[in-house]
């Protein structure tokens, strides 16, 4: 049994979540899951841990139920879309909060989350990083599977990733699409899927295709964030979209790069001849 404090997840959509809940309990962390409505209330494989719905700006309910619980920490994990403000229906307490986070938000999605995390600090709760409740599950250096760039590839994706970074310089986004050294795509509110989606619907000149992959998604955290949160993440369906969009592999930075389901990852990598590389 771990020693560690009970851990209140406060989760978003995706299997991010699920994988750390599920960690937890192999290691035998007592966890409570915070489920935001619109987001994580109707995930099924969440339901199996205890926990409750809440609204985004149920703030004081939150922290009410996770004190309640016993717990010393929190975890953000899982998609949740910038809201629209207006439409919050705050309790007491979160519309004490409310003016100072709407401020935030216009400084940016780090900065947003900078101040939600802010807000749990003062009660007294500790901040756990996706990556440090996984442990191990972070991208390496080098090759994950068994195919390796070439030298063309290894230039895109390494623009991919300086693309990207740049980018995460502005608080746009976490990606980038590089093929034969032209930008294809970067990434900002739609996500990585839907990015990869948009590129798939680039003209075939301009990128590759199955039989004759090339270029290379780089994903890499903004130089700017707290990397307690919103770690850059892919998980199988990502090296599938990849695929799809003629792409030759992805690109993250070493210890930077959350991997959901390291082996179904490198399996689908190898099963479509794409690289999955970990740039030190």
């Amino acid at each position: 049994m771990t020693t560690k404090p009970k851990l209140a997840l406060i989760a978003g959509s995706g299997d991010l979540p699920g994988k750390i809940a599920a960690r937890c309990e192999q290691e035998g962390r007592a966890i409570y899951i915070v489920r935001l409505a619109g987001f994580a209330d109707g995930d099924s494989h969440l339901a199996r841990w205890p926990g409750g719905d809440f609204g985004m700006a149920e703030i004081g309910r939150i922290l009410k139920a996770i004190k309640a619980e016993g717990c010393g920490a929190i975890c953000l994990a899982g998609y949740v879309n910038r809201p629209d403000f207006k439409s919050l229906k705050p309790d007491l307490k979160g519309a004490s909060l409310l003016p100072g986070i709407i401020a935030a938000a216009t400084k940016g999605d780090d900065a947003l989350l900078r101040k939600i995390l802010s807000v749990f600090e003062q009660e007294g709760f500790a901040v756990e990083g996706a990556d440090d409740l996984l442990g191990g599950e972070a991208l390496s250096a080098g090759a994950l599977g068994a195919v390796v760039p070439t030298p063309d590839q290894m230039r895109d994706l390494q623009k991919s990733l300086h693309v990207a970074e740049k980018s995460g310089e502005l608080d746009i986004g976490q990606g980038a699409v590089v093929c034969d050294g032209l930008v294809l795509a970067v990434e900002a509110q739609e996500g990585t899927d839907a990015m990869l989606v948009r590129v798939a619907g680039l003209p075939a000149d301009l990128r590759g295709r199955p039989g004759a992959f090339k270029g290379a998604l780089g994903k890499a955290p903004k130089p700017i964030q707290d990397l307690r949160v919103d770690m850059p993440v892919i998980g199988p369906r990502t090296v599938e979209l990849v695929a799809a969009a003629g792409l030759a592999g992805i690109a993250g930075r070493s210890g930077r790069l959350i991997l959901i389901d390291r082996d179904a990852i490198r399996e689908t990598a190898d099963r479509l001849g794409l690289f999955v590389w970990g740039e030190a």
